[in-house]
C-alpha cells in the first residue's frame, strides 16, 4: 500500500478508536462518579447550567476520557502507519486538542481544568502513544 495512504488511514483509525475509547469512559463515568444532585449531564445545556456545582472528582473521568482516548489513538496511529510514526501521533493528539479547544470555548469548566487538560491529555499523550509501542 501506498505509505502516504497508510498514513492518512492511520491517522484515521487513531482519531477512530480514540473517540471510541473517549466516549466509552465518558459513556460510564457517571455510573462510576455520580453527578451531582440535579445535574443533567446527558446535554450541553444541562452542563453548561450545572457545572457551577461538580467538584473537583467529577472532572476525573473528563480528564481520563481525553487523555486515555489520544493516548490509544496516538498508538493506533503509530502500529498502522508506514513512515513518520511519531508525526502521526502527535497529528492525532493535535485533532484531540483541537477538540478539547472546543470544549473549554463551549462549557464554562473551571480554570485549573482548562489548562489540565489541554496541557497534559493531548500531546504529551500523543507523544507517550508513540513512545510506548517502540516504534521508531
Amino acid at each position: 500500500m501506498n505509505p502516504i495512504l497508510k498514513n492518512i488511514l492511520a491517522v484515521i483509525a487513531g482519531a477512530v478508536i480514540g473517540s471510541l475509547v473517549n466516549g466509552g469512559l465518558i459513556l460510564i463515568s457517571s455510573s462510576v462518579i455520580t453527578p451531582p444532585e440535579g445535574a443533567d449531564v446527558t446535554t450541553i445545556e444541562g452542563l453548561k447550567a450545572s457545572i457551577h456545582l461538580f467538584e473537583p472528582r467529577h472532572f476525573i473521568f473528563p480528564f481520563l476520557a481525553h487523555a486515555l482516548g489520544t493516548f490509544a489513538g496516538a498508538i493506533i496511529a503509530v502500529l498502522i502507519a508506514a513512515t513518520h510514526k511519531m508525526k502521526m501521533a502527535m497529528i492525532v493528539g493535535g485533532l484531540f486538542f483541537i477538540g478539547g479547544f472546543i470544549n473549554v470555548m463551549m462549557l464554562p469548566a473551571p480554570m485549573w481544568f482548562n489548562v489540565t487538560d489541554l496541557v497534559l491529555a493531548y500531546f504529551p499523550m500523543g507523544y507517550l502513544g508513540w513512545k510506548i509501542t517502540g516504534k521508531k
